[in-house]
């Protein structure tokens, strides 16, 4: 589960590094290279509840079978493309499939694993999503340098091989637990399920789309989504009375402690945390003149730092509940703080071993906060509906992402454009990603009051917890 997690969230940035390579090969557009990225990013986002829902309802095992395939094909689809179209076709089937595969992780996850064990299991998940965001620059740079003018198609064959094996596996280890219910996709919530992919698509399109004016261009879509949303809720409201299975149910966040903090910790610091790195990457490239292999490096100390603290973060969640990911916060914080203050200090040499130990100790901290929190969400959660509030969290993280991106971005510019010069902007970007951290922190606080000694539920098994939202 955690290979398939981790080639799904590495190809939204791993193949930034091979946009020129295409961009050569296919005599693709500028525009049209960016879709590669911003579609594949879009239909993640846009499925994943869609996902989670039918993995409750069919079976998490079954679609994570389906959806692990779906994605081993379209990668070797995207590998072997001949033209731009064809290439940005088989990136939005491949989002579709990955934000299909995301919620079963989560889901099963949340039904084999029970109590501390059910920490730990988050813990290396969180040391996978980590990983996998800060590492795919460098493996994309090293992939292209293998390969040369054919690199950037082996950025996508080399999810085969990893991905067939990983299929094999899962046939063979994950249990059978469920059976398919007579008649469940004809229960299905399609209106539901339309107007919340209208809503998030709202949202989403502006965001991915603001490197070329998609704020000033789609505003339009946001109180579009906002329209979208609300309608969403009133059906799914009326779905409940009905007694039917809604896609998302309303209660998910009013009646299950800690879910609603817990999901908005997750997107603000995911608005600081995905912003991070496209700002890291033209400081590195544009501003000082590094290779995009050398970017990459530049900033694995915070992947070690998390892949490292992850694991042991997940053990201690269990004893020390949501102080866990307060301590993480505090240490993002600092660490990305501190790299605001050196940088415009330095000289361009100097840069890149500064940043080392403040980036080191951000990804200490920052393995503290995702799995934990992903373990505190899910507590509470019935296991029934376990892949689909798992994809809403992710759905959180997901629009967090976009939103960082755009704004740590949009800040960055600013500065440079300003006349004060790349350090400026990079300053500026990290005050602006700390300020993300501090709101999530803001949050973490307010749910450790509320809940003072809240710890993990003992081992249950699935049937004892799945009363409160039926």
């Amino acid at each position: 589960m955690l290979t398939a997690g981790f080639m799904s969230l590495l190809d939204v940035s791993i193949v930034n590094v091979a946009l020129p390579s295409i961009q050569d090969a296919l005599d693709a557009g500028v525009a049209g290279t960016q879709w590669v990225v911003s579609g594949y990013a879009l239909t993640f986002g846009l499925v994943l509840v869609t996902g989670g829902r039918l993995g409750d309802a069919l079976g998490r095992r079954r679609m994570f079978l389906v959806a692990l395939s779906a994605f081993v094909v379209t990668s070797g689809i995207a590998g072997a493309a001949g033209s731009e179209g064809m290439l940005i076709a088989a990136r939005l089937a491949q989002g579709v499939a990955a934000g299909m595969l995301a919620p079963q992780n989560t889901g099963l996850i949340q039904e084999l694993f029970h109590g501390a064990e059910r920490g730990r299991a988050f813990g290396l998940f969180g040391a996978t999503v980590g990983v996998s965001t800060a590492v795919g620059p460098v493996l994309g740079g090293l992939i292209i340098a293998a390969f040369g003018d054919d690199g950037w198609r082996w950025v996508f064959y080399v999810n085969l091989p990893i991905g067939l094996v990983a299929l094999v596996l899962a046939a063979r280890w994950v249990p059978k637990r469920e059976s398919l219910r007579t008649g469940v996709v004809s229960q299905l919530d399609v209106p539901g399920i339309v107007l919340l992919g209208l809503a998030v698509l709202g949202v989403l399109l502006p965001l991915v789309q603001s490197e070329h004016g998609g704020l000033t261009t789609l505003w339009w879509m946001f109180p579009l989504a906002g329209v979208f949303a609300w309608l969403f809720v009133r059906w799914e409201r009326a779905v409940v009375r009905r007694g039917r299975m809604p896609v998302l149910h309303p209660r998910l966040y009013t009646s299950t402690p800690g879910y609603a903090l817990g999901a908005t910790i997750g997107a603000a610091y995911f608005c600081g945390f995905g912003g991070m790195w496209l700002v890291f990457a033209m400081f590195f490239q544009q501003g000082l003149g590094f290779s995009p292999l050398e970017s990459g490096l530049l900033v694995t100390p915070f992947a070690l730092g998390s892949a490292v603290s992850s694991p042991l973060a997940g053990r201690a969640v269990a004893r020390w509940g949501r102080k866990v990911t307060l301590t993480g916060l505090g240490l993002v914080a600092v660490g990305v703080g501190l790299v605001a203050v050196l940088v415009p200090l330095l000289p361009d040499g100097a840069v890149g071993y500064a940043v080392a130990v403040p980036l080191l100790l951000g990804g200490i901290g920052g393995g503290m906060v995702i799995s934990p929190n992903t373990t505190l969400t899910l507590d509470r959660v019935p296991t029934h509906m376990a892949g689909v509030a798992g994809a809403a969290l992710q759905t959180g993280q997901r629009l967090g992402t976009a939103l960082g991106v755009a704004v740590l971005g949009a800040v960055y510019h600013a500065g440079v454009t300003d006349g004060a010069g790349y350090r400026t902007g990079l300053a500026m970007a990290m005050v602006c990603a700390v300020g993300f951290t501090l709101v999530a922190m803001t949050v973490a606080v307010a749910d450790a009051r509320r809940h003072p000694q809240r710890r993990l539920t003992a081992g249950q098994s699935p049937a004892s917890r799945d009363g409160p939202l039926t």
